[in-house]
């Protein structure tokens, strides 16, 4: 994230704006080319039942994955080209697909080594293509960072990676041998399927807007837009890396509605809180967060930040309702959830339609939130009456009120302290400490099943 800020700060908005609108619509077509094939290899992979599979199905799933890598390198060039790309930019679109492709590849390479629990050694790769990235443009900066030379180093970092996540693969477990066969080919992407329409779903709608800002609006308002999300992708980790543990749990108790509510109830706080710290910090000192961009105008970091604290109000929606996604597509709900995101998809394509080209990147901030705010609306109605696990009211309310409280402390703060922002934003968080406390939404008994003591296991 800060190597991409470094980045934009020397191309400039508009010079990356367009990579960013180029590396979403990858991101969109490149979803095809995995079809779900990689959470469910590492599902399978993962199971004792499955031991086998490495030595008689995987050797399959590489050539038939890399193929769809391949056919969608190919599809992605005519829809470039559709959508207004020409020559250079077109060449530019295939380097950042192929960059992409390498990378979702070396994840794909990567699953026998996270289902085999090999923890130290994933870890490690999945920093490495981001620090030969950052090694490349550190290298660039002294004789003036390009575009072109952008590409190319992700390019190179992505491929470099592939190739020793294959080494890797085969110092481990042994040469895997690629076979072909149809049939097996085609059972298996049937059997992946319903991880496919979630993958195909979530990466257009992630990704649509940048596109569409830089075709309707400029690539300079897909920059702005492109510098403020990098924020919101940031902070979502956190939610991305807890929702599995939660699926999991979920998807143990799919018939016992009590323990799902118990379930739920508990996460609410475990996701919310925090982030609703972190969505306070950025709507009263957003500003802070671009400090990185030292040849921005005025104009352009206050456009940047106005498009940050609306994606941030997304993300507050997303702290509140994320856990309710995972519960309902943990327990058979998956179905009526992808219509859900598919309406909100196509109100978003219109939205966009109707204002990007007046009012650009702040729109797609405004758009996002509102799409954002019905699909949450619909997961609650789905929770009652599909799951039929009653929702937290008393919860949601207290949490909403420590948020409403937090604001107002930051807001005096502001006005009557005016300190500087490191300051503020500590008497903030002991203040919210004291709300979070003072609500009753955080409990010492919650803390101890969120951190059991060493006998919690026996029991």
């Amino acid at each position: 994230m800060l190597v991409e800020n470094l980045v934009q700060d020397r191309l400039g908005h508009a010079a990356f704006g367009l990579v960013a609108a180029l590396s979403a619509l990858a991101v969109a077509v490149a979803a095809l080319a995995d079809l779900g094939l990689t959470p469910y290899a590492v599902q399978r992979l993962a199971a004792d039942a499955d031991a086998d599979f490495l030595g008689q199905e995987f050797p399959v799933l590489l050539p038939l994955r890399g193929g769809l890598g391949l056919a969608a390198l190919a599809a992605l060039l005519p829809v470039g080209w559709v959508l207004g790309y020409r020559g250079p930019q077109l060449g530019l679109l295939a380097a950042v697909a192929a960059a992409l492709l390498l990378a979702q590849y070396g994840q794909f390479l990567r699953g026998p080594v996270q289902a085999r629990q090999h923890f130290n050694t994933d870890a490690v790769l999945s920093v490495l293509e981001k620090a030969l990235l950052l090694v490349a443009i550190l290298a660039l900066l002294p004789g003036g960072l390009t575009l072109g030379g952008y590409v190319g180093a992700r390019l190179g970092a992505a491929a470099f990676t592939a190739a020793l996540l294959y080494g890797v693969l085969v110092r481990l477990f042994g040469r895997v041998r690629y076979r072909w066969h149809w049939g097996q080919a085609r059972a298996t992407l049937r059997q992946s399927a319903p991880f496919a329409l979630i993958v195909v779903l979530y990466g257009i709608n992630e990704r649509v807007d940048m596109v569409m800002l830089e075709r309707l609006a400029s690539p300079a308002e897909a920059g702005h837009y492109a510098g403020a999300y990098r924020w919101v992708d940031a902070v979502m980790m956190y939610v991305w890396t807890l929702m599995p543990l939660f699926f999991a749990k979920f998807a143990a108790v799919p018939h016992n509605p009590a323990e799902q509510r118990a379930l739920l109830w508990f996460g609410q706080r475990v996701v919310t809180v925090p982030l609703l710290l972190v969505v306070a910090f950025v709507l009263f000192r957003g500003e802070v967060l671009f400090w990185q961009f030292h040849h921005s105008t005025p104009a352009e970091l206050a456009r940047m930040t106005w498009c940050l604290q609306i994606l941030f109000l997304n993300v507050l929606v997303q702290a509140f309702f994320a856990l309710y996604a995972a519960l309902l597509n943990s327990t058979g709900h998956v179905r009526v959830v992808s219509r859900l995101v598919a309406v909100s998809i196509v109100l978003n394509l219109g939205l966009n339609l109707l204002t990007l080209p007046r009012y650009g990147a702040v729109a797609a901030a405004w758009n996002t939130l509102i799409c954002a705010v019905l699909v949450s609306a619909g997961y609650l109605g789905l929770v009652r009456g599909r799951a039929r696990v009653a929702v937290p009211w008393g919860l949601l309310a207290r949490l909403g009120a420590a948020f409403g409280g937090l604001c107002a402390v930051w807001y005096a703060l502001q006005t009557f302290a005016r300190l500087a922002w490191l300051p503020e934003s500590a008497l903030a968080t002991l203040a919210f400490g004291g709300l979070v406390l003072a609500l009753g939404v955080v409990r010492p008994a919650e803390l101890r099943r969120l951190w059991p003591g060493p006998g919690a296991g026996a029991r």
